[in-house]
């Protein structure tokens, strides 16, 4: 079976994919990635290229999701098939990156918790019954990474290139999916990647937002299995 490799979103890690992971293993290698120690996609590209298999599946969410289209930029031929979740192929936009500066000097000032709580943990997710639960493991996360690497991933993030020629070249078996209601990363964005690329197959995860590994844990790893066989 080809190996998988699997790229968080921002201020996550591995709790991120836990129900994947845990699902998917049984029947392959699962892999994931660190993208936390550089400030740009292309060096995060670089450094995952750099400790991958020759050939391997490939699925990101979020800002994860961006630096597996970098990935496809910079070495095609290594990625048999392709799963972006809740992302955006397309440059910052002047007036989020005009937001990026004031948060990382919050950040810088010992205010980690304080923006995750009030400016990104608000628009991550659907009202579900367990929104509390899935609240607080990205809490966690982001403490667990903490303030450099939010730095980091804010640059990369406001300085990231347009990847839609990236997807327009793709020929391998393509997931495109999101939770019905991102507010981040919505649904429009994911109707232009599947227009993009003709061949890809786009699912939206209904009752979930920006996170449906962890809100729609079932549905999402069902579309991954089928995804990964097809």
């Amino acid at each position: 079976m080809t190996p998988l490799i699997l790229l968080p979103g921002m201020m996550c890690d591995e709790r991120l994919f836990g129900p994947q992971i845990k699902a998917l293993s049984n029947e392959r290698e699962v892999m994931v990635a660190d993208i936390d120690q550089h400030a740009s996609m292309q060096q995060l590209a670089t450094e995952v290229l750099a400790q991958a298999p020759s050939k391997f599946a490939l699925g990101g969410l979020s800002m994860g999701g961006i630096v597996a289209m970098e990935i496809c930029a910079q070495a095609p031929e290594r990625v048999e098939r392709l799963a972006l979740l809740d992302c955006n192929p397309k440059a910052e936009l002047e007036e989020v990156k005009q937001k990026r500066r004031p948060q990382i000097e919050k950040v810088q000032a010992g205010k980690l918790l304080e923006i995750m709580r009030d400016e990104m943990k608000p628009n991550y997710l659907a009202d579900l019954p367990n929104k509390q639960a899935i609240l607080d493991i990205c809490m966690d996360m982001a403490l667990s990474l903490g303030p450099t690497v939010f730095v980091r991933q804010s640059i990369a993030l406001r300085d990231r290139p347009d990847q839609q020629q990236t997807l327009r070249n793709l020929n391998i078996p393509v997931l495109l999916l999101c939770g019905a209601e991102d507010r981040l990363c919505p649904l429009e964005r994911h109707q232009l990647m599947h227009e993009l690329i003709p061949e890809s197959k786009l699912v939206v995860i209904e009752n979930a937002g920006h996170l449906p590994t962890l809100e729609q844990p079932n549905k999402t790893t069902e579309a991954l299995q089928t995804w990964l066989m097809n």
